[in-house]
């Protein structure tokens, strides 16, 4: 989850030592948000270095690029997908980068805008979007999609184990009336969990909303589809840096780059090699990188940060 201006970027550190950034290279920010990461990877460009900055919300890009002002002749702002990767550097017909940042999820500021019906905290129309020229909104997947396509999206993207009742809770309401902003969702979802669930600490409401953004923005199959095309545009040596903040975004992550730093997709079974497949990556540091003590204080929005860091071979 990225920064707004009052906040620090998430793992910023490590983020820029596990990137290891020559001057004069060419770098990517697939996820800009408002630009935290992206400033300090470009402070410490040289006159020869260049950033390429990419975003699904123009407002962000929109926003973030008067603070990159002061390195704007370095710095390249896109409007996009991150899984649309390759188009994108082939439209600026750049072949390769020597350093790739992606920081997934939802970005403060998106959650903060009541505007942006991402938060069950503000009453809000139901939106979601990240990029408001899709078509596709919350309020779409909760009027429209069926039970077992609600359901699937709670349990599977949520981890909500109250998804069953809480799709057939949410068909039964819009048959009467639709279902059109997010307190009037975060209602529906509270009236058909349990006592025990509603005790609990977070709200009950916040793995449903999870699942049902992740359906509005594909986040997940974006991840699968930027990984694939992030790791061939890296120059040899370059570095993928990659921030997950929950178990369905690291996973993907993590599978990735393992098979990306395996190379060899043979049965086990097999004596000998005859895919001929080889490794593109080493992971630098093996093992995720977390937060420290010191940042958990200071910015709690953090606490399931994962960074992954991989290096072209």
């Amino acid at each position: 989850m990225k920064e707004s201006y009052g906040h620090r970027p998430v793992l910023l550190e490590e983020c820029l030592a596990g990137l290891n950034i020559n001057p004069n290279g060419i770098y990517l920010d697939g996820t800009f948000g408002r630009g935290g990461h992206s400033s300090e990877i470009a402070a410490r460009l040289g006159e020869h270095g260049r950033l390429i900055c990419i975003d699904r919300d123009k407002q962000a890009l929109e926003e973030g690029a008067i603070r990159l002002a002061p390195w704007k002749e370095r710095v390249t702002f896109l409007h996009g997908n991150f899984g649309d990767l390759r188009t994108l550097l082939d439209q600026e017909g750049i072949a390769g980068v020597d350093g790739m940042l992606f920081d997934l999820g939802v970005s403060s500021p998106q959650l903060d805008d009541p505007e942006r019906g991402f938060s069950y905290q503000n009453d809000a129309p139901l939106d979601m979007r990240m990029n408001r020229d899709d078509a596709l909104t919350a309020y779409t997947v909760v009027n429209e999609w069926p039970k077992e396509e609600l359901r699937r999206i709670l349990s599977q993207y949520g981890e909500e184990r109250y998804a069953s009742a809480i799709a057939s809770k949410i068909c039964r309401v819009r048959e009467s009336a639709p279902i059109e902003t997010t307190h009037q969702l975060a209602d529906v979802i509270r009236s058909a969990m349990p006592a025990a669930a509603l005790r609990e600490k977070q709200h009950p409401a916040k793995r449903s909303f999870q699942g049902i953004r992740i359906a509005v923005n594909d986040e997940l199959g974006a991840i699968a589809d930027m990984l694939k095309q992030a790791i061939p545009r890296l120059n040899p040596g370059g570095r993928l840096a990659v921030i997950s903040f929950h178990s369905l975004e690291d996973r993907i992550v993590k599978t990735e780059l393992a098979t990306a730093a395996r190379g060899c997709d043979c049965p086990p079974e097999f004596p000998v090699c005859i895919c001929g497949k080889k490794p593109q990556v080493k992971l630098v540091p093996r093992k995720p990188i977390l937060p420290s003590d010191q940042e958990l204080k200071e910015n709690p929005r953090a606490r399931s940060a994962k960074l992954r860091v991989a290096e072209k071979i």
